[in-house]
C-alpha cells in the first residue's frame, strides 16, 4: 500500500486527521473501510476506525499498521425490523460515545461515515455544525431498497430510509459511492452536484487476494469445487445456491460437487438448517469466517466461483467485492444477470436468469463441464482486475475526494 502512494498526486492530507465509522463490520474485517483507511494513512493522516466488536475482533483498542481502532459491542445481528431498530439504536449510542473519547483525544478534522446504517449523519451533523469538522457520505449500501429486498415492502420505514438517506448526501461535503448506479442516485434523489461525488469503486488489493498454493481439503475428495465468500444475508441469495444444489444432487444425480460458502451473518445458523432440510448439508460447508490465508487457499483449490445474489433492485445496482475478488485470483464467476454485476464481470462470468435456480444449477454444470472455458474466463477477469479494477486504481479517486475538501490546500 505504501509503495502504490509513491505513485500518487500529492495529498493534501499531511497531518490531517480522519475518523472513520463503521457499523456492520468489524476492521481490519471490513475490506473496503480498512483499505480506505489505510490509503488515507499512507497518504499521511492520522486515521482512527471506529466499528463493531465480532469473533476474532475482540479488543475494544487495538493500533494495526498505524491505524487506531475503537471497537464497541452489538446486542445482536438482526434479521428482523425490530431487531434494526435495537441493533442501530445501540450502535449509535456508543458510536456516538466513541466519537466524543477520540475528538477529546488525538482529534479529528473529518469524519468518514460508511453506511449502513444512514443513521450516522447524525454523529456527522454534531460534530459539523457545532466544531466545524467536514463529513464524508460514503454509501455502500442503498438503504430504501435494502430495506424492501429485505422486508418486501415500502411502508414508514422506508419513507424515512428515503429521508436519512437525502439528510446524509445534503449534508456531506463530499460523497463517495461504488459505481455509476449509485452515482446517479445520489445526483438525482441525493441531490449532489456532479463535481460532489465521487465514484471509487470495489477493487482487491492484488496482494492480499494473490493466487496461492491451493487447499484442496475442503473438496472432500470430489472431483469438483464451487466457492463462495461474502456476507449472510437474506439479499445475499445463499437460499438460490441451496436450492441449486438441491436440484444437482437430486435432480441431475451429481455426487461430483463439493460447495464451500466462507463468512457469516444473521442469515449462516438458518442457511445450515436449511441445507440439512434439503439434504445436502454433506455437499455443502459453512465454516464461517477464515483468515485472508486460508480463505484465498480454499478459493484457489475452488474450479469456479458463485456469486448467487438475489435479483432485486439493490442488488441490481450495487457492486459486489467478491466478484472482483473471485477474478483476482483467476477464477470463472457464475451468477444471476444484474446490471452492475455485469458490468464489474463482464466476459469472466456466466450469467443465469435472474432468481432460476435450475438455470443457476445449469451453468454451473454447463461450465464445470468446460475447463477451457473456465481457464479463459479466469484469465480474462484476472487481467481485467490487473488492468482496471485492482485497488490501485482506485485509491487515487478517493484522495481526489479528500482533496476536494481543502481546495485551496
Amino acid at each position: 500500500m505504501a509503495e502504490q502512494q509513491k505513485n500518487l498526486a500529492p495529498s493534501p492530507l499531511a497531518g490531517r486527521r480522519v475518523l472513520f465509522l463503521a457499523e456492520n463490520l468489524p476492521c481490519p474485517f471490513h475490506t473496503r473501510v480498512w483499505q480506505e483507511a489505510r490509503t488515507i494513512h499512507d497518504a499521511g493522516a492520522i486515521v482512527s476506525i471506529i466499528c463493531p466488536t465480532a469473533p476474532t475482533y475482540e479488543a475494544r483498542y487495538e493500533k494495526i499498521d498505524g491505524i487506531h481502532i475503537h471497537r464497541h459491542p452489538l446486542p445482536l445481528e438482526a434479521r428482523r425490523a425490530g431487531g434494526f431498530l435495537l441493533e442501530y439504536s445501540f450502535a449509535m449510542f456508543w458510536q456516538f460515545t466513541l466519537a466524543w473519547r477520540v475528538f477529546f483525544g488525538r482529534g479529528f478534522d473529518v469524519i468518514h461515515a460508511a453506511n449502513p446504517p444512514d443513521l450516522l449523519f447524525l454523529i456527522g451533523a454534531v460534530f459539523k455544525i457545532l466544531c466545524g469538522r467536514k463529513f464524508i457520505y460514503d454509501q455502500h449500501d442503498i438503504n430504501p431498497e435494502l430495506y424492501e429486498a429485505k422486508f418486501g415492502r415500502r411502508d414508514f420505514f422506508h419513507a424515512l430510509l428515503l429521508r436519512c438517506e437525502r439528510w446524509s448526501f445534503a449534508l456531506a461535503d463530499a460523497a463517495i459511492v461504488p459505481n455509476e448506479s449509485y452515482r446517479q442516485i445520489a445526483l438525482g434523489r441525493g441531490g449532489k452536484r456532479p463535481d460532489g461525488v465521487f465514484v471509487v469503486r470495489n477493487g482487491p488489493d492484488l496482494e492480499r487476494m494473490r493466487p496461492r498454493t491451493p487447499d484442496t481439503d475442503w473438496k472432500q475428495g470430489r472431483r469438483f469445487g464451487v466457492g463462495y465468500v461474502g456476507v449472510m444475508g437474506r439479499q445475499e441469495g445463499l437460499h438460490h445456491l441451496l436450492a441449486a444444489v438441491d436440484h444437482l444432487v437430486h435432480t441431475q444425480s451429481r455426487r461430483d460437487i463439493q460447495f464451500l460458502c466462507i463468512g457469516d451473518g444473521p442469515e449462516r445458523a438458518h442457511l445450515i438448517a436449511l441445507a440439512q432440510a434439503l439434504g445436502v448439508s454433506d455437499y455443502v460447508s459453512f465454516p464461517g469466517r477464515l483468515s485472508d490465508g486460508d480463505m484465498v487457499a480454499a478459493l484457489c483449490a475452488a474450479d469456479l466461483c458463485v456469486n448467487p445474489d438475489d435479483a432485486n433492485d439493490m442488488n441490481d445496482k450495487s457492486s459486489m467485492l467478491k466478484i472482483a475478488e473471485y477474478m483476482a485470483l483467476g477464477k470463472p464467476v457464475v451468477q444471476f444477470d444484474l446490471t452492475e454485476g455485469r458490468v464489474s464481470a463482464q466476459d469472466a462470468a456466466l450469467y443465469a436468469r435472474p432468481n432460476d435456480v435450475v438455470d443457476l444449477a445449469a451453468k454451473i454444470s454447463d461450465l464445470l463441464a468446460d475447463p477451457e472455458a473456465r481457464q479463459r474466463m479466469g484469465t480474462l477477469g484476472r487481467a481485467r482486475v490487473k488492468a482496471e479494477l485492482a485497488w490501485k486504481y482506485q485509491a487515487p479517486k478517493l484522495l481526489a475526494a479528500y482533496a476536494a475538501l481543502w481546495p485551496q490546500a
